[in-house]
Parts: C-alpha cells; sequence; structure tokens
C-alpha cells in the first residue's frame, strides 16, 4: 500500500512539475511576443494634410516609426514608392500612408486643375489611339498655321464615344493593362477599342483652359490633340 502510495506521489510531482515547465514557457513566450509587438517599423507619412489630386513630392513625406503590432501590409514603407504618385483621396498629417490610397496614372486632376470636356467644335483631329491616363500634345490649328499650344503634356481624364461610353478594350481594358504592366495587352487594347472618340476629358488649370477657349471659341483655330509617349516627361 505504501509502495502505490510513494508511486501515485512521484506521478504527482511529475505531472506538477511538467505544468511547471509549461507554465514558465508560455509566459517567456508572451513575453517575447510582447517584445516584438513594442518592436517599430519605419513607415511613410505626410508632414501635413494632403489633398486629393496632389502629386506627392519628397518635401511632403517623411518616415515615422510605428509598433510592428500596428503595422499592416498597405502601410508604404519606402518614400521611393510614393513620391510622383498622385493622392486619390485625401491624406491625413502623420497617418500611415496606405498603397491603396495613391495612384500613379494621374487621372485626377492636380492641385490647381479641374476636368474640362473639349467642346467637338474646338477639335480639329484626336488621336484615335489615346485613352484615360495617356499623356498628349495639343497643337494649335489656323489661319496662320500652326502651333504648339502647350510647351508640356497634358493628362486626358478620359475618353467617351458617342454612346457615352469609354473607349476601350470590352474584353481587358487599357487601364487594367497598364495597371498590370503589360505593355502587348495595353496595345492591343488601343487597336480592339470599342468607338470611335467622340467627347474627351483633359486635366487643365483655369489658365489653361481659358487659352483653348480664347483660341477655339471665335472658329480662328481648332486644336490638334496627338497622343504622346514620353512617358519620362512631366505631364501639367
Amino acid at each position: 500500500m505504501n509502495g502505490l502510495s510513494r508511486q501515485r506521489n512521484l506521478w504527482i510531482s511529475l505531472c506538477a512539475a511538467l505544468l511547471s515547465c509549461l507554465l514558465v514557457y508560455g509566459v517567456y513566450l508572451l513575453q517575447v511576443r510582447q517584445v516584438e509587438l513594442q518592436q517599430t517599423t519605419n513607415v511613410v507619412v505626410p508632414k501635413s494634410f494632403i489633398q486629393a489630386g496632389t502629386l506627392i513630392s519628397s518635401d511632403m513625406i517623411e518616415l515615422k516609426p510605428v509598433y510592428v503590432g500596428s503595422y499592416n501590409e498597405q502601410m508604404m514603407t519606402r518614400a521611393e514608392d510614393v513620391i510622383g504618385r498622385e493622392a486619390v483621396v485625401p491624406l491625413g498629417g502623420y497617418e500611415p500612408i496606405l498603397s491603396w490610397k495613391l495612384d500613379r496614372f494621374h487621372l485626377l486632376p492636380r492641385e490647381g486643375q479641374y476636368t474640362f470636356q473639349i467642346p467637338k467644335d474646338y477639335i480639329l483631329s484626336v488621336s484615335n489611339g489615346i485613352r484615360a491616363g495617356d499623356r498628349v500634345r495639343i497643337y494649335l490649328s489656323g489661319q496662320d498655321g500652326s502651333r504648339i499650344m502647350f510647351p508640356y503634356e497634358v493628362v486626358v481624364a478620359s475618353v467617351k464615344s458617342a454612346a457615352n461610353v469609354e473607349v476601350d478594350d470590352l474584353n481587358q481594358s487599357h487601364f487594367l493593362s497598364k495597371m498590370a504592366g503589360d505593355a502587348e495587352r495595353m496595345y492591343a487594347s488601343r487597336r480592339e477599342a470599342n468607338g470611335n472618340i467622340e467627347q474627351i476629358n483633359l486635366n487643365l488649370t483655369e489658365e489653361e483652359w481659358l487659352r483653348i477657349d480664347e483660341a477655339c471659341r471665335n472658329q480662328e483655330g481648332k486644336l490638334v490633340i496627338a497622343f504622346s509617349n514620353l512617358t519620362n516627361v512631366e505631364a501639367r
């Protein structure tokens, strides 16, 4: 009987020791996890409020440490991935910039710009391959000859057919191909578009629009809008 009691006490002691080890190990893991959560990583934040449509430059942003526990994969961690992109929505000062809040195709009007639909009777010709997000050169053709309207490129906000439908490939849009970096599909979508361009909307400042209106409203000049592939030249 005494032998059975000693054996039972031995098992109880072993179980208690095992439970103590597990408890100590659990506390250790909890402390390690706590330390990891208290570690920081740098994310990109605006130095102050940034309006939607603003093209972000290096002087607008900085790096800010956040706890690893607060970090998520949509937060931007490299300044070079933010510079040159456009704010799709307003960005709060010192709030981590999320990837979905940025656009690299500049479809929205930038600060000081508006989206203007160019009247049909102002246009002499439009390159049929133009799509939303493209950069275009604008020329003025009149009785005194032709000249460059602006010495820089302008961003196309949208192009519409006579049915007021965005001109694009119905099977694979030009814009989605552009986002995926698929140059071949992008080229094919230009060739397989669903209609001719009847309306074109450009992102312009008030001064630029007034110059166009002054040059064209009396039918003295008409615009020639040409597609440009000079992606390394900054558009206005």
